[in-house]
């Protein structure tokens, strides 16, 4: 659950995309992943590893767009035997905590292959899945999360249609490679937001907390992060949160100190990681890294939270 970030002199480098039979292939050569929704949830996708014994897989990869990095679960570089390569500090949302590395020879999502990542290990009863599909593998492309149809697509802006079908189109910065979008108010409090597909909750900073105070007392309740590690977080309710145009009313949310926000440098100002609770009630999202750019389509359900 939320931002993951590496700490470590391992070198990180990708390959142009390369294509792998067998593959599903849309219009204009973009790739359609069948993706499934977990218990929390989150999309997961079917993934294979190449590795000096070969090929294996397919394993169910989380995607998770506040991770900085792809992780792999330790019981899967066990079985294929990938030797460890040093250590590394992960920073989740519940905190920090040493991590060995393995250095994983080829990533295979789709049609597209990434080589020679550095990758993390994590317990898969943690992570929920045998790995997590981070930004290393996502960069400079768009990622299209379709949840009526459970799939993802990946390709550039013109492969996958522009903004057609996009009711709502937010312009957002880049840090750390995470987009961030800047004009988002909540109750009236302008928030940072990042969309964040591997939590299952919509967590604000303690800054957006102090904003809200007067207007938000609730219960309290622990967030466990794919690190195993905890989290006290306080919950709340937002009568609205606008995106442009769009409004959403009573969004729940919850409060926590953790070091995601300092990593991203998303402390004094307030802020938010917008999870699946709140990305599930769209028709489709997509994530443009190459644009900075994030598109909202909204479902046809006139019963949606969502106004404009």
């Amino acid at each position: 659950m939320g931002l993951l970030a590496l700490a470590s002199t391992g070198a990180l480098a990708l390959a142009a995309p390369a294509p792998l039979p067998p593959a599903e292939t849309g219009p204009g050569g973009v790739d359609i992943v069948k993706a499934d929704i977990d218990r929390h949830d989150r999309m997961t996708v079917p993934v294979r590893i190449g590795h000096a014994g070969g090929s294996a897989g397919p394993f169910d990869f989380l995607v998770d767009t506040g991770a900085e990095r792809t992780v792999l679960a330790r019981d899967i570089a066990q079985r294929l035997r990938l030797p460890t390569s040093g250590q590394g500090l992960l920073i989740g949302i519940a905190g920090t905590q040493s991590v060995d590395l393995v250095e994983i020879d080829e990533i295979n999502l789709g049609r597209r292959s990434f080589y020679d990542l550095t990758a993390p290990l994590l317990e898969g009863s943690n992570i929920g899945a045998d790995g997590i599909i981070g930004l290393d593998s996502l960069q400079d492309q768009r990622v299209l999360l379709d949840f009526d149809r459970k799939r993802m697509a990946i390709g550039d802006a013109a492969q996958l249609g522009g903004s057609r079908g996009f009711e709502i189109v937010v312009q957002a910065r880049r840090r750390s490679g995470q987009l961030i979008m800047t004009n988002a108010v909540i109750d009236g409090v302008r928030t940072d937001i990042v969309i964040d597909t591997g939590s299952d909750t919509s967590i604000g900073n303690r800054a957006l907390q102090k904003a809200l105070a007067k207007r938000h007392k609730g219960e309290t309740t622990q967030l466990q992060s794919v690190t195993g590690q905890t989290i006290t977080a306080d919950i709340a309710m937002a009568k609205t949160l606008k995106l442009g145009t769009m409004t959403m009313s009573n969004s729940m949310l919850v409060f926590a100190d953790t070091p995601a926000f300092d990593k991203l440098e998303m402390v004094k100002r307030p802020a938010m990681f917008m999870g699946m609770n709140q990305l599930k009630l769209f028709h489709r999202v997509a994530i443009d890294f190459a644009t900075k750019r994030i598109l909202f389509d909204l479902p046809d359900n006139a019963e949606i939270p969502i106004r404009f």
